[in-house]
């Protein structure tokens, strides 16, 4: 089998790897795309699949019996869709939902077993960005338990910017509420006055960041530790984060 060039993909996992594990993960992918609203994995379900995600974002999903969701964790560019292949634990409670439509490079999860097994540097990897992962989800928590609402959208925002292309965050009022586990009204008020300082402009359907600077400022110490975490033990990708 022949895969991508390691040149030729976007994730920054598959960036990170020796070219020689690279080598023998490489022939396994096969490239997709990611709508937006895609369900990459339900809960309860074994992943078929690993993903390595090329663009776009989306959001670790818990969902309660009313029907109340709330975000708990984020991935995009940086991340790999598929923890549970990594810890061998067959399945997640949780769902995987694509915010912002993209695509990954794909691995059966018996091929990606297998490599983990008999590859340490990609094993090494992995498990390192399990140990992000789980910082990030710690910090959300964190946030949404002791952070201000505009505090925690501002973090959220900048999570969202460092993962896109460019500066605008093509997500609407109803979502953005789903994922700080708020109310549409309330969040609106944030965006309003995120927008009156000047950091942010809304329009139908995406938020721009204006003033990223600011937006740090906002957020203080609520924004960095896991970025930090991922620039010390997988590649400095987070340019602000240290």
């Amino acid at each position: 089998m022949v895969g991508p060039a390691q040149s030729e993909v976007q994730n920054w996992l598959l960036r990170a790897l020796p070219p020689e594990a690279f080598g023998l993960l490489g022939p396994h992918l096969k490239r997709i795309d990611t709508p937006k609203g895609m369900t990459i994995f339900d809960a309860d379900q074994p992943p078929e699949f690993g993903y390595f995600f090329d663009g776009g974002m989306g959001s670790v999903i818990v969902e309660v019996a009313s029907g109340q969701a709330v975000e708990i964790g984020l991935y995009g560019i940086d991340g790999f869709g598929g923890i549970p292949l990594i810890l061998q634990s067959g399945h997640s409670p949780h769902r995987l939902d694509m915010q912002i439509g993209g695509s990954a490079w794909i691995i059966p999860a018996p091929e990606f077993a297998g490599l983990l097994e008999t590859s340490p540097p990609i094993r090494m990897l992995m498990l390192r960005y399990v140990q992000f992962f789980l910082l990030q989800s710690a910090q959300t928590c964190l946030s949404n338990a002791l952070r201000p609402i505009e505090e925690r959208l501002t973090r959220w925002l900048l999570m969202s910017h460092d993962r896109l292309p460019g500066d605008d965050v093509p997500l609407t009022h109803d979502y953005l509420a789903i994922m700080l586990g708020s109310s549409r009204t309330t969040v609106t008020f944030a965006l309003g006055s995120l927008s009156q300082q000047g950091a942010i402009r809304t329009a139908r359907g995406t938020i721009a960041v204006l003033d990223r600077a600011l937006l740090e400022r906002i957020v203080g110490d609520g924004y960095g530790v896991p970025e930090r975490e991922y620039n010390r033990l997988i590649a400095k990708r987070f340019g602000n984060a240290g």
